[in-house]
């Protein structure tokens, strides 16, 4: 499902979140938003989800307006916040159970099963979908939060850091599933995050966000040319130093 954000401008207050922000992500794209803290990432994945409307310009998902269109896009879209905050004494698959009765997923309670399973089973989770998430690393967190979004066969994924605090090996694994999911659901996924070798290896195309302005935006190649560092010298040359990334 495609992805058109069209001279967007959001304020809060005397904050200029969203200065003219154009960009678009093509049915089963990955595109990577990087930034520092406050950049404008969060407030255009708002946007995106329909939670609030911008007050200048157009944001569509898959042809329809999606703050107009309300649950119509919101049914399309699964999302994965930074920190999910999963109860520790329930299980995998009690949460998952929780999450699909809240969103109205699934015909009946084989369906939800189903759906548990299948998302279970694409995140790498089957072998510990029953036990309790206290025991759970925090990748194996992420990755639950990750089956959530998962469960109504989104056509958009809007994946909020989801490497962060995640050590080496969590990060591999994550990026791992990431290209499954890519690869079993064709799904548009837009992915904000701080880990630029990451977005470098997953995503077909990069934005550079900072001051609520979009600075550059291309492939990971076209953005790393010239730059001796790849990706990442290029979001340190665009943002002046980009201490947070």
């Amino acid at each position: 499902m495609r992805i058109d954000i069209t001279d967007v401008h959001r304020r809060y207050g005397d904050l200029e979140a969203l200065a003219g922000v154009d960009f678009t992500v093509e049915p089963g794209d990955a595109y990577g938003l990087v930034g520092t803290n406050g950049a404008g990432k969060s407030t255009l994945f708002r946007l995106i989800a329909g939670h609030e409307r911008p007050d200048a310009g157009r944001v569509e998902v898959g042809g329809r307006d999606a703050a107009a269109a309300g649950w119509r896009v919101r049914e399309e879209i699964g999302f994965l916040p930074e920190d999910p905050g999963f109860p520790p004494g329930e299980t995998g698959r009690e949460t998952l159970a929780f999450h699909a009765d809240v969103r109205g997923i699934g015909s009946g309670p084989d369906d939800v099963a189903a759906r548990i399973d299948g998302a279970a089973g694409t995140v790498g989770l089957a072998d510990a979908i029953d036990r309790p998430i206290g025991g759970y690393s925090k990748g194996m967190r992420r990755r639950l939060g990750l089956a959530a979004a998962l469960l109504a066969n989104p056509s958009v994924l809007l994946l909020d850091e989801p490497t962060a605090g995640l050590d080496p090996n969590g990060v591999a694994a994550l990026r791992e599933v990431l290209t499954r999911v890519r690869d079993e659901t064709n799904a548009t996924v837009l992915l904000a995050s701080h880990a630029l070798r990451e977005v470098e290896r997953v995503c077909d195309r990069v934005g550079v966000v900072d001051g609520g302005r979009l600075l550059a935006e291309g492939t990971p190649d076209e953005l790393a040319d010239g730059h001796e560092d790849g990706l990442e010298g290029a979001f340190v040359s665009l943002t002046g130093g980009g201490r947070d990334a």
